[in-house]
């Protein structure tokens, strides 16, 4: 399937799929790829309690609602920014957040970006949550509604597709309420740059 193909699927179908994929940004004349070592699905309207798309359409979720391959940025805890690959035809709003990865090029600028806005001691650190990740690749709200399968600042780049062995699955972390007990995380088991996995209970 092409890259075009695959954004156009359900957010459980693709989340697996990105794992060991690469996402290139390219701003401020500065290129960092990141290798995708951790993700969360979210779905649709009425579907999922810890998904932004939950209640409807919002000024601040609009993008969710575009067609798959787009980027949703938003802010989280007024603090840092977020990234959520776009799923499914336009209106579903389906999207998987990139949780963490390792930073396979670029890593001088993403060290420079991490210690404008916190203290970062090791490399493993630098992508590994989806905040850091976000200061790494320089999301922000103009990004927001980036195509990731053209040629913007922002890209997917897909490759082989990880073996399922390899795989992880668990409930979400750090989310609370109903959407806590989703088992909607997937990410590289045993690989370092992979968050803490921090349940929440309901």
């Amino acid at each position: 399937m092409t890259p075009e193909e695959l954004t156009q699927t359900d957010p459980l179908t693709l989340a697996p799929l990105l794992l060991g994929q690469h996402v290139a940004s390219m701003v401020d004349d500065r290129r960092v790829v990141l290798r995708i070592t951790e993700v969360e699905a979210y779905l649709g309207v009425g579907e999922d309690p810890g998904s932004h798309a939950f209640r409807g359409q919002t000024p601040r979720n609009s993008t969710m609602f575009a067609a798959g391959g787009h980027l949703y940025v938003y802010r989280s805890y007024g603090v840092h920014w977020c990234g959520n690959v776009v799923t499914g035809p336009a209106g579903s709003a389906g999207g998987v957040l990139l949780r963490a990865g390792e930073i396979v090029d670029g890593r001088d600028f993403a060290w420079e970006r991490r210690m404008r806005t916190g203290v970062a001691r090791r490399e493993v650190d630098l992508a590994r949550g989806p905040g850091r990740l976000g200061t790494a690749l320089a999301f922000g709200p103009d990004l927001d509604g980036t195509l990731l399968t053209g040629d913007g600042p922002v890209s997917l780049l897909f490759g082989s597709v990880a073996p399922t062995a390899t795989i992880g699955r668990s409930t979400r972390t750090g989310v609370a309420g109903p959407g806590s007990v989703r088992r909607y995380r997937f990410f590289l088991d045993g690989d370092p740059s992979v968050s803490p996995h921090r349940p929440v209970r309901v």
